[in-house]
């Protein structure tokens, strides 16, 4: 409802979400028929490459989960809050490392896997 409310009504709005099942519930399409203007768009199902916040999550695991050496979960509690703060503190953007058409070439691939589906 304040997304709603903080766009201006003459916008129509597109989400793009992964796909995961809590976004399809009946509650959900029953907000949606109410509310023409949004439209929500799914990441496809091996495309979490595409989900920023799992892209995120994999350079915490990557950065700090995997690498280091924890005795007690309260010190990997203390090692990823600690990440995370020099995270925040040092923002920087994501860099993709494929061109607009490697990823276009990536997607047709998968679509025309999928058609016939």
């Amino acid at each position: 409802a304040k997304l709603d409310k903080e766009v201006p009504a003459d916008l129509d709005v597109h989400l793009i979400c992964d796909n995961y099942a809590t976004h399809k519930t009946p509650a959900i399409q029953k907000w949606l028929l109410a509310h023409p203007r949004f439209h929500l768009h799914f990441t496809p199902t091996s495309s979490s490459w595409l989900n920023q916040v799992e892209r995120w999550f994999g350079l915490l695991t990557d950065k700090q989960i995997r690498r280091g050496v924890h005795k007690n979960v309260q010190a990997l509690e203390k090692d990823i809050r600690a990440w995370i703060t020099d995270w925040n503190d040092n923002p920087r953007p994501f860099v993709w490392t494929k061109t607009a058409d490697e990823i276009l070439e990536r997607l047709a691939g998968y679509l025309n896997r999928i058609k016939d589906s």
